[in-house]
């Protein structure tokens, strides 16, 4: 929105439009939109935390079910009824950044404000139905997926249609359905109709992935701040031509407001963090950790980066993975691989304390994202 209505005030007012170009630049919109979200949660946390709390909007933490089953309440009891929903505030502070800071015009930011509400929707509906039934279970299974694969095909659809301008160098290739291979120089493999699966695949897996990876006071937070952080560089690189051919990385013309969404939500990932590091006050329940995942899934997809985000967000892929092991593996040979999942519960079981696994997972988060840069150049 501020860029429109400095453009007007520029066209009504000349002797001002030197000055108000500095709200050209996307740097100094990125900045402030981060601050602007950081700042909006210092503001409203705790009051959004006293009002969730008064409501009896409490995290459930599960019970012994079943001969064998590992006792989460055991080792979370003294979490329950810890005000939930928290991703409220990440929810509306990126949103308010956003619509301050970014370029409505751009259709990027169309498209990562239809992703924002509609995870955030399906969070929320969750997140609810849990508290009111004082159980863990929720919305249910088959409507959650198909929430998330109706946002997923959205973003392909939109992807396939807008007339992105999207360049791959030195190919000379053009497209939005072209799938970028680390490691490889000058290969782009045309996904065609196979994209509109690959799409949602992405960012159904990216969501869940982070909301499986939401267990400990601050894990997800932090680590999807890592994530993000490394995405915005990347963002920025795309949408600049010089760059993007350099690296030899899809040009993204449309992919500069990204860098501003992006900036939007590491501001109120680090704003709730105030709140969510150990010990947690608050917890960003499923609106929080789906329109996270869900946006980064959404963001990898519209700069063509999509197995870059398995790499930086590795830490993700990590616990994603843990549970299918360790479903695939009770399920086949009614033996578990770990302890218990996701992974990082099975740290806890060993005897790690809390905060030396969040630490240790932050650590790793941000190594794979050192990683997942430096492919741009190695090619």
């Amino acid at each position: 929105m501020l860029p429109w209505i400095m453009n007007r005030l520029g066209d009504a007012y000349p002797e001002l439009a030197d000055k108000l170009r500095l709200f050209d630049y996307i740097s100094s919109r990125s900045a402030a939109a981060l601050g602007l979200a950081f700042l909006l949660s210092l503001i409203f946390g705790p009051r959004v935390i006293r009002w969730l709390g008064m409501l009896g909007i409490g995290q459930q933490v599960r019970k012994t079910q079943g001969q064998g089953a590992v006792d989460l309440y055991a080792m979370h009891g003294a979490k329950h009824g810890t005000p939930t929903m928290g991703g409220l505030l990440i929810a509306g502070t990126l949103l308010a950044s956003v619509f301050v800071f970014a370029d409505w015009r751009n259709p990027y930011v169309v498209a990562s404000l239809v992703v924002i509400v509609g995870f955030g929707l399906i969070g929320f509906v969750d997140d609810y139905l849990k508290v009111t039934k004082r159980n863990h279970h929720g919305l249910s299974a088959r409507l959650k997926m198909a929430g998330q694969i109706l946002i997923g095909f959205f973003l392909a659809v939109f992807m396939m249609k807008a007339n992105l301008g999207i360049y791959y160098a030195p190919t000379e290739t053009s497209g939005s359905t072209h799938l970028t291979v680390p490691f490889v120089k000058s290969v782009y493999p045309n996904l065609s109709l196979l994209f509109i699966p690959f799409a949602i695949l992405v960012v159904v897996a990216a969501s869940n992935a982070v909301n499986l990876t939401d267990g400990l006071d601050g894990l997800a937070g932090g680590c999807a701040m890592i994530c993000t952080l490394a995405f915005t560089l990347v963002t920025y690189l795309a949408h600049r031509r010089l760059y993007a051919d350099y690296l030899l990385i899809p040009y993204v013309p449309y992919g500069s407001e990204l860098t501003v969404v992006l900036c939007a939500l590491m501001g109120a990932i680090l704003g709730f963090l105030w709140f969510n590091a150990h010990p947690a006050i608050v917890f960003m329940g499923d609106i929080g950790s789906l329109t996270i995942g869900g946006l980064l899934g959404a963001v990898a997809i519209m700069i063509r980066q999509e197995i870059l985000l398995a790499i930086i967000g590795g830490i993700f892929v990590l616990e994603a993975l843990s549970v299918i092991i360790q479903v695939g593996s009770y399920k086949l040979r009614k033996k578990r691989v770990f302890l218990m999942s996701p992974i990082h519960h099975h740290f806890e079981k060993l005897g790690w304390p809390e905060t030396r696994i969040v630490a240790r997972f932050y650590i790793v988060a941000a190594l794979l994202a050192m990683v997942g840069l430096m492919t741009l150049k190695l090619r």
